[in-house]
């Protein structure tokens, strides 16, 4: 009798290597699925240690790409940030995470699929709500909502234990137990050690920037260029090197950022199922391009689109946050923010020093700033005298309100 398959997405660390050596003793066919999303990983020596653990097969796909210009470039043309701090690094890799590894189920015949994520976390949203958005009859195997997977692993000691029993190599060690998550966007660090929010972190937690105190002592200076609210074109003023590729530009950025020390924070949020966490979290190129998208818009977007926009830019960060990038409310506010970035073209000078980001200068072709008209110097066809009129207009609730105040007080004297 043909085992059932299971689509494992596997990252090669402690917990999904520990669940792909349970779910194979537990009889399924397991079909490892790795997603290239830009973690320093050797997917050679991943896939070997998949197939050792007890994986049928192992896909590793190569999705930077469309995660620069499908997940992150959206992110960044909403300005979605949560809680207004984090950047969504995470959240934003695994709706395509999920994606993928519905293809490769439906290519590989699988009636499971299965992921590594806890029953207390948000990315068991972000990936069960994605399968199921993408196909409603899938199974999904969750084991650390499993009675039989819990009661045998209490946390990430048994699973130290278990994989060293089973011959699994892993990085985690009880020394250094603490959970990151990489990929293009940023590298976060949270759990273990770091689940005491009054304690300062170790320097040495962070590994993808240098830190502040230690960048160059002279700044770098980039031009960041975008049509449609989307970066095309990265230049460093100080070695004239130039990106224009998308995935390539990104990569950049997260180099000269990491060098200057830039995106570092250190945050306690709250998750969707209603539990605070801390993380810390290091995002070198989408600390620059927020900083220099929401610069262009200060120049080329009309104000009350501007005040709409912002607005819903929280929205969407908590829908990508929650797990919700396959949705219908989704697909609306995609569509509200591509309409409000036509025109947010032009170019943002920045200057990177020892882990800030300070805009220098910015143009625009689609400019509404008026040098004549806004001038202290000139008249610029603006005829002063017209703000009389307007400044008595809109006074005139105020003065409504204060009569109110002072006759009120007059009766409660009384």
């Amino acid at each position: 009798m043909a085992k059932e398959k299971v689509v494992l997405a596997y990252s090669g660390g402690l917990d999904t290597s520990c669940i792909l050596k349970w779910l194979a003793d537990k009889g399924y066919e397991v079909i490892a699925y790795v997603a290239d999303i830009g973690q320093k990983d050797d997917f050679e020596k991943v896939k070997a240690k998949a197939l050792a653990t007890g994986a049928s097969k192992c896909h590793v796909l190569d999705l930077k790409k469309e995660f620069v210009t499908d997940y992150i470039f959206s992110a960044i043309r909403a300005n979605a940030i949560y809680e207004g701090r984090y950047l969504l690094g995470t959240s934003l890799a695994r709706p395509l995470i999920a994606k993928h590894q519905i293809e490769v189920a439906h290519k590989e015949g699988a009636q499971y699929v299965a992921h590594g994520a806890t029953g207390k976390g948000n990315d068991q949203c972000r990936f069960e709500l994605s399968y199921l958005s993408l196909d409603p009859k899938i199974k999904i195997i969750s084991p650390w909502k499993t009675a039989e997977f819990m009661e045998q692993f209490k946390g990430r000691d048994d699973l130290i234990a278990y994989a060293k029993k089973n011959g699994i190599p892993v990085d985690a060690t009880l020394k250094k137990p603490y959970s990151e998550d990489e990929n293009l966007m940023h590298i976060s660090h949270e759990a273990g050690i770091l689940e005491a929010p009054e304690k300062i972190p170790a320097d040495s937690v962070y590994s993808r920037t240098v830190s502040p105190k230690d960048a160059p002592n002279e700044s770098t200076f980039l031009e960041i260029f975008f049509k449609d609210g989307t970066p095309v074109k990265v230049v460093n003023k100080n070695t004239k090197e130039t990106k224009e590729e998308p995935l390539e530009l990104f990569t950049y950025l997260n180099k000269v950022g990491a060098e200057n020390g830039v995106g570092r924070m250190d945050m306690v949020e709250n998750r969707f199922v209603g539990i605070k966490s801390r993380g810390l979290y290091e995002t070198p190129g989408g600390t620059i391009l927020y900083t220099a998208h929401k610069d262009i818009e200060s120049i080329a977007m009309d104000r009350e689109v501007m005040r709409l926009r912002d607005t819903l830019s929280p929205r969407m960060a908590e829908i990508i946050y929650y797990g919700f990038w396959f949705s219908p409310e989704m697909d609306f506010l995609n569509a509200a923010f591509n309409k409000s970035q036509e025109f947010i073209d032009g170019k943002v000078v920045l200057e990177l020093y020892k882990g800030n980001v300070f805009t220098r200068a910015r143009e625009s072709p689609s400019s509404l700033y008026d040098k004549e008209l806004g001038s202290m110097h000139i008249e610029g066809g603006f005829d002063q005298k017209d703000s009389t009129g307007f400044i008595k207009i809109n006074a005139i609730r105020l003065m409504a309100h204060r009569a109110i105040v002072e006759k009120q007080g007059r009766l409660r004297r009384k």
